[in-house]
């Protein structure tokens, strides 16, 4: 559980971001959840210097599906760093399980195989209130936190 405000970070401590390209992968599942987290990390990208027409967004139906749109953008616009932005909240079924498993692993998977890095910004929580809170509520915003993650990778990678 987050403890402290996912929003707060040190713009001293962030490369300049305008030579990157970004791709956002987002789900339409849990649309107030998620739109809330799009928001967060675009403005952060440009907030840190990254240019509107540097920024790819491509949504998909659920967090299942981003894996597969992450792969996508990477193979057909190249982007500096990918964020795969969803919202899964636990029920009385296993599908919660399944679901975070394989997104989880999915991601993984392409942080394996591409040279691009891939940022995990999906919300596994326990019930609504959890992801309002960690989508601009009370604990900040989970889509500046990875938005910053994808500056610094995209740094990184270019710095080796």
């Amino acid at each position: 559980m987050a403890t402290t405000n996912l929003s707060l970070y040190d713009s001293e401590n962030i490369p300049g971001a305008e030579k990157y390209r970004f791709g956002i992968v987002v789900s339409e599942w849990n649309p107030e959840i998620t739109e809330n987290l799009y928001k967060g990390a675009v403005e952060t990208l440009l907030e840190n210097g990254a240019k509107e027409s540097n920024i790819t967004a491509l949504k998909v139906p659920g967090s299942f599906e981003l894996v597969y749109g992450c792969k996508f953008l990477i193979e057909n616009k190249e982007p500096d760093a990918v964020i795969a932005i969803g919202n899964v909240i636990k029920g009385e079924t296993e599908h919660f399980t399944f679901v975070c498993e394989g997104v989880t692993q999915g991601i993984k998977d392409l942080n394996i195989k591409y040279d691009i890095p891939t940022i995990f910004c999906v919300l596994t929580d326990h019930n609504k209130q959890q992801s309002i809170d960690r989508s601009g509520g009370k604990h900040g915003n989970k889509g500046v936190e990875c938005a910053v993650a994808a500056i610094k990778m995209a740094a990184m990678k270019h710095n080796l």
